[in-house]
């Protein structure tokens, strides 16, 4: 959640965020008008307990008709008080149920516009001329099949539509995939996580994945839990209600840890194959960092995804994603996105997110610097999520008789093979 005293003296901006995102503008005067109930019920109780507290006083030193009238203005009194409690009770109340609704402030050089407002910032590499090396690309599926990777028939048989199975070569190339990301991750100094993938809903709620992004959340209503669509939601919380030492900071972790998304409102999107599916595994970053540290983290982790992909020798574009496509805690994001040659366009593989203080409000996460506590900055971004990066490897890699050739960077993490070779034609 955004700060209060930022919106009180600002609310014009908090107004533009809201317009840019595409969300409802009405809500920010709704805001300050339940903030000032909570702030003036507010002194009003603590008048009158003071008023109380002052008869209180008086009383056992009176007599007579005098005391008779206290003890009846003191049972008035106690009245008011109790009404002026419930009411600011009420006021805060709504004043945190309207505050967890609105989403973070967008960082003012983000583009305005919806999903297909993005700006691209950079591309790096070239996509392959398959015309010119004599053959038409196969698709994942495919190639899948050829190399007895990928098996989506026997996925829906057992667990519906959008569910798969990596077969042999398929699942070797996953937990390559995995250990490398995590090599990686581990040498800029993140620290390795196996994390839960049930989480409890102030975990949920506390990163911003209950509002506008619930019609996308498996819940477990029995257990009152939900399956986490990403590692972020359990680092994020990993340090919840905590006060973390300044001189800790930056705390950088790398997640691993299977994914659920519902992907309510994707039908009749990417209905073939694995790219958007309901179960994967990822490896994520996670970040906390002073807020003076939250715009220069975001490039660090920028950066450290372009170099997995450069690693994966994929061609890629990097896209300043526009206001309406934010999701609701991030300030800002960068996306990757990987050419898909069967699909003829860039195709998102990486996102980081820079999410300011937004979550770390919501979850109570701050932050000491000698005797000043106040919150701090979480950031997030995709290492590898292994479906759609297996997706773009088998179609770049791939060769005219079906083999894909792998990078060098998986190579020791499969045996040293250079090829990953048809199982059937």
């Amino acid at each position: 959640m955004i700060d209060l005293r930022l919106l009180r003296e600002d609310p014009d901006r908090v107004r533009a965020s809201q317009r840019a995102r595409g969300e409802d503008v009405a809500l920010v005067d709704s805001l300050l008008s339940a903030d000032e109930r909570r702030r003036s019920s507010g002194v009003r109780f603590d008048e009158l307990r003071a008023e109380q507290k002052a008869l209180g006083k008086l009383i056992p030193k009176a007599t007579g008709d005098e005391k008779a009238e206290l003890l009846k203005k003191a049972g008035t009194l106690a009245a008011d008080v109790k009404a002026a409690d419930a009411e600011r009770d009420a006021a805060a109340s709504e004043t945190q149920e309207l505050l967890g609704r609105l989403s973070n402030l967008v960082h003012p050089d983000v583009p305005v516009g919806g999903e297909e407002d993005f700006v691209t910032l950079e591309t790096h590499g070239t996509a392959r001329d398959f015309d010119a090396e004599g053959f038409e690309p196969k698709d994942h599926m495919e190639l899948g099949h050829i190399l007895g990777a990928i098996d989506v028939e026997r996925g829906a048989k057992v667990s519906g539509s959008r569910f798969y199975f990596l077969t042999g070569v398929g699942a070797l190339l996953e937990l390559a995939l995995v250990n490398a990301a995590i090599a990686q991750a581990t040498a800029a100094g993140f620290t390795p996580m196996l994390t839960p993938a049930l989480v409890r809903p102030q975990s949920m709620a506390g990163t911003g994945f209950l509002g506008q992004a619930a019609q996308d959340v498996y819940h477990l209503e029995k257990d009152d839990l939900y399956l986490v669509g990403t590692s972020e939601v359990a680092l994020a919380a990993y340090h919840m209600d905590e006060i973390i030492d300044a001189d800790r900071l930056p705390l950088r972790y790398a997640g691993f840890s299977p994914c659920f998304r519902r992907e309510a409102g994707s039908h009749g999107k990417d209905t073939r194959g694995i790219f958007r599916v309901h179960q994967f595994d990822k490896v994520e970053m996670f970040s906390y960092v002073t807020p003076e540290e939250s715009q220069e983290e975001h490039r660090r982790l920028l950066e450290w995804e372009k170099q997995w992909l450069t690693s994966l020798e994929l061609p890629f574009r990097v896209i300043d994603v526009a206001s309406g496509d934010l999701g609701s805690s991030a300030s800002r994001k960068y996306d990757c996105e990987a050419w898909i040659p069967t699909q003829g366009k860039y195709r998102e593989l990486t996102s980081t997110s820079d999410c300011t203080e937004y979550q770390s409000r919501r979850l109570q996460i701050r932050v000491r610097e000698g005797k000043q506590v106040r919150p701090l900055a979480t950031l997030n971004g995709t290492l590898c999520a292994v479906p759609r990066t297996i997706v773009a490897l088998l179609e770049n890699h791939q060769q005219a008789d079906g083999s894909v050739r792998i990078p060098e960077v998986l190579r020791p993490y499969l045996g040293g093979r250079e090829l990953l070779e048809p199982v059937s034609k």
